[in-house]
């Protein structure tokens, strides 16, 4: 049997829940009911389905867009804006229901990151996430050729800069070692396995000569988004590249010793349609090896599977996964398909619990607040002033940095260090500080009010989720009412003193069964004298698990 096998039959519940934690914002009873039925044909069908295009962004203080597609401006700052951006990508997140598409979107943006206060313009950034939307179920190689022409990536790695004159290999180096293909072990200095030194040189050099259109005037063809330009002179009847770099490139033996120049030249120059085939090239080059696809595969097995890959997993799963991604033209949906798909990712290609995946990858701060709202089916206010201001700005964008993520602010180009950085990974959202603010916000959404003490704008209604919310079938059954929320909130099983716990300290805090059952028909009989009681014990048990170890995990 092979770890990359589909799994069989109908998903169940357990698989259900483990799947939706994995490739959405976090399941919802009624999803994980869905899905239960489903094969995993079927699950990949509807998380591939294809989603509606979301409406724009828009400015608060107009209530429109100030993206129309090129940027008109709005009444508002650039920080603004920004912030109202963030606001809209998140909610995108938070409504994306059982598609995948904002999942890879935001995958994208921590493969291939953006800092907002070094790039200050909230268009560029939104047309990027844009860029990132729309090849969420379409070949990487493809997504690659335009993000090193998107006008926020010129920008956050100094490519914009990068002249004939003066190059600069910033990006050139990152396009290598973080994006693309890795470095793999230091052989010697200035060998990185995987590329040389020299490859940087003759990268950048193939690079220069583009630059920022801050006018947005530039419209891709294949995208129909704003993009960089190359920098061009008319020459008569045609255009030539005067920042490019016209000579001959020559790459090293990682890259069999190719070599690319520019197909024509006039006046010593590089045509731009010559310009743009070198990158082309390049681009093919970077991508014919077998190490491209293998190092992007490892970057999506870390988001959706688990972060530590054994020499097993890199033969077992990595190696035949990467095969089909490289043959499919770096297809997004071919490679997660087959990963979620797999019997490795359900636990059940081998009998070791030592390796198990399920509750391995400890939540993101956005896996966790958004999860926490969809499970909970929590409402947020229609009214924009409401919500991107007191629901958004003076609360969840505290609660996630504090948490440990400065969403759209990574201090390093490499991304999220939760994403990236052997050999801990998911393990960095865990600090004394965060930890505590991650406990903290059971409180605040529990109880509606933001660090400040402030009205949040959301709360969950415990109450009327336990009696509508269709995952409790018998609320006055504390044993049912209690596995019910832990089989919901905690994505494997616990030990039966763990699970005493909850029920008997927790919940009953030392009463009987049969107490809960009486305090439940009271309330069922005159709600209105009963209400706080049973109220009050749900919302202690829903805050203990939500501040228990378990509940990080997904």
């Amino acid at each position: 049997m092979a770890a990359t096998d589909k799994l069989s039959g109908a998903l169940g519940r357990t698989n259900a829940a483990h799947l939706l934690r994995r490739a959405t914002f976090g399941p919802t009873e009624a999803a994980i009911q869905q899905f239960a039925s489903y094969t995993v044909d079927e699950a990949m069908n509807e998380l591939f389905s294809e989603p509606a295009p979301p409406e724009l962004p828009v400015d608060l203080k107009t209530g429109e867009t100030w993206l129309n597609p090129a940027a008109t401006g709005g009444n508002s700052g650039q920080k603004e804006l920004t912030d109202y951006f963030i606001i809209w990508h998140l909610e995108q997140m938070r409504n994306s229901g059982t598609n995948i598409s904002e999942r890879l979107t935001y995958f994208f943006h921590t493969h291939l990151p953006v800092r907002r206060s070094l790039v200050e313009s909230s268009e560029m950034i939104y047309y990027q996430n844009a860029l990132y939307r729309q090849f969420a179920f379409g070949s990487f190689k493809e997504l690659f050729k335009h993000i090193c022409m998107d006008n926020a990536m010129l920008i956050y790695l100094d490519n914009g800069t990068n002249d004939v004159s003066s190059p600069n290999e910033n990006f050139a180096r990152e396009m290598f070692e973080l994006y693309s293909i890795g470095r793999g072990p230091q052989v010697s200095l200035g060998d990185y396995t995987h590329y040389t030194e020299d490859d940087i040189k003759a990268a950048t050099r193939i690079l220069t000569g583009y630059q920022v259109d801050h006018s947005f005037g530039n419209i891709n063809e294949d995208t129909q988004l704003p993009t960089g330009v190359l920098r061009e002179l008319e020459s008569g009847d045609t255009f030539i590249a005067n920042r490019h770099d016209a000579g001959e490139k020559v790459f090293s033996s990682r890259f069999d010793n190719s070599i690319i120049a520019p197909s024509a030249l006039s006046n010593g120059y590089a045509t731009s349609d010559a310009a743009r085939q070198e990158f082309d090239e390049m681009i093919e080059m970077i991508f014919d090896k077998d190490e491209a696809a293998r190092f992007i595969t490892r970057k999506l097995y870390r988001f959706f599977v688990y972060y530590m890959i054994d020499n097993d997993i890199e033969a077992n799963v990595i190696v035949p996964l990467a095969a089909q991604f490289k043959s499919s033209g770096y297809d997004m949906p071919t490679l997660v398909k087959a990963m979620l798909s797999s019997q490795h990712f359900y636990d059940v290609d081998d009998a070791a619990t030592s390796n198990n995946i399920i509750g391995s990858i400890i939540k993101s701060p956005i896996d966790l607040i958004l999860g926490t709202l969809r499970l909970f089916d929590v409402n947020v206010p229609a009214d924009l002033d409401t919500l991107y201001n007191t629901v958004y700005i003076d609360g969840i964008f505290e609660f996630i940095e504090e948490q440990g993520l400065n969403f759209y602010e990574p201090f390093e180009v490499a991304g999220y260090p939760a994403y990236h950085q052997f050999p801990i990974y998911s393990r960095n959202w865990i600090r004394p500080h965060t930890l505590a603010y991650r406990y903290k916000f059971a409180e605040y959404i529990l109880n509606g009010v933001n660090p400040k003490g402030e009205v949040l704008g959301i709360k969950i209604d415990v109450l009327s989720w336990v009696e509508n919310g269709g995952a409790i079938s018998t609320p006055a059954d504390a044993n049912i009412l209690v596995d019910a929320l832990i089989e919901l909130m905690i994505p494997f099983p616990i030990a039966a003193e763990r699970r005493d716990f909850f029920l008997t300290t927790v919940f009953l805090d030392g009463l009987y069964v049969s107490a809960w059952t009486a305090e439940w028909n009271n309330y069922v009989s005159d709600p209105s004298q009963y209400k706080t009681t049973v109220e009050s014990r749900i919302l202690i048990l829903i805050n203990a698990i939500m501040q228990s170890p378990e509940y990080q995990l997904c």
